[in-house]
């Protein structure tokens, strides 16, 4: 089967195979290990060593992104929101069920967040101490750019919480160049294709160490994940996690590393994406995105008219291709992933795939 969505992604088998061992998480010879797969993700990062650190949480994106929330912005203090799609408005909603108050600035799932924009914002609302944006837009596929957006909200003396889930490991990140982000947050499972199991947070440990206490949740306190660091060490776990998933983590680490780095790794996903649109346009498809905007990640296309999804996602399955089962645009879309460990081969068979399963449908738009 071929796993096309924008996470979980195809893994490698040396990855997978990785997991086939039993780890005692408080072993010793665990903790070496396991600070060393902080110190690399710190490094992806940009993060520099004494100023940032890797704060792992064992679960989903959601997880994690909840916890910096809580963590780094205060209760009862106001989050600035830039609107252009689903997950968006996910942070929204873990922000307001966190007990933050939530501004959110207006825009189209189709366009990046402009700079202007968000100048305008976060100068009508003096009372927003952060921005908290996504990095690529798995919910149609465009991108913001956090260098960007991160020069408005230091230059306007405000903080920055950046949702990397379906970036890091692929799209560019600096924390050493962004001194207002207080936490970069991702998983394992999507650009540095790994499987699920533990999300990450790359964070200042200046402004965790001044956060401490205000999260309202054990759990999802990141500033006790730092306070257990520095009281048992780097290798340390606070709670039993799916310790086997970071052996996965880092074979999929050392194939980012022999493929050249995320810079190499972003242009196999841009040439994957380009073969995609140009691929599902070809068939008479008519794209979400205008090219410019096109991501890396996730290319979305308009449902054929009339068209059953579920019926097209099982069928589809049924050629050997498996994509997301739902979409979160207004518009009936379907999203196919470029990302994990696929190439252009893989995308000529997904398009091959597509193509045959409206056929059968009587929805092929080129057939008409």
């Amino acid at each position: 089967m071929l796993l096309l969505t924008p996470g979980p992604v195809q893994t490698h088998p040396s990855v997978r195979a990785a997991m086939d061992e039993d780890i005692a998480p408080w072993d010793a010879e665990f903790r070496p290990f396991y600070t060393s797969l902080r110190e690399r993700l710190r490094d992806i990062a940009g993060g520099v060593e004494g100023v940032h650190a890797t704060l792992p949480l064992q679960g989903s994106g959601h997880m994690i992104l909840e916890a910096a929330i809580r963590t780094y912005v205060a209760p009862g203090a106001t989050i600035l929101v830039p609107m252009n799609g689903e997950y968006a408005v996910r942070i929204a909603r873990l922000a307001r069920e966190a007990g933050r108050v939530v501004v959110e600035l207006p825009a189209e799932d189709t366009h990046a967040i402009t700079p202007g924009a968000v100048a305008a914002a976060l100068d009508a609302h003096p009372e927003a101490t952060h921005l908290a944006m996504v990095q690529s837009e798995t919910g149609s596929g465009i991108v913001n750019d956090p260098a960007v957006i991160g020069a408005v909200v230091r230059a306007a003396g405000r903080r920055m919480i950046v949702d990397a889930v379906s970036a890091f490991g692929a799209l560019p990140m600096d924390l050493a160049a962004q001194p207002e982000m207080d936490a970069v947050v991702f998983t394992s499972n999507k650009c540095l294709e790994s499987v699920p199991g533990f999300a990450f947070a790359v964070a200042r440990m200046d402004r965790t160490e001044e956060c401490a206490g205000q999260a309202g949740s054990w759990s999802l306190d990141l500033s006790d994940v730092l306070a257990q660091a520095r009281r048992s060490g780097w290798g340390s776990l606070r709670f039993t996690g799916p310790v086997q998933t970071l052996r996965a983590l880092e074979v999929a680490l050392d194939r980012l590393d022999a493929e050249g780095g995320p810079a190499q790794r972003l242009t196999r996903y841009r040439a994957n994406a380009a073969r995609l649109y140009a691929g599902l346009c070809a068939l008479g498809l008519r794209p979400y995105l205008n090219q410019a905007e096109q991501g890396p990640v996730v290319v979305t296309f308009h449902q054929p008219d009339g068209m059953d999804f579920h019926g097209f996602v099982g069928a589809l399955k049924a050629r050997g291709v498996n994509i997301s089962a739902y979409y979160t645009t207004e518009a009936p879309t379907f999203r196919v992933g470029a990302i994990g460990d696929v190439g252009l081969a893989e995308m000529d068979r997904a398009v091959a795939a597509i193509a045959e399963t409206l056929a059968a449908m009587g929805k092929l738009p080129a057939a008409a």
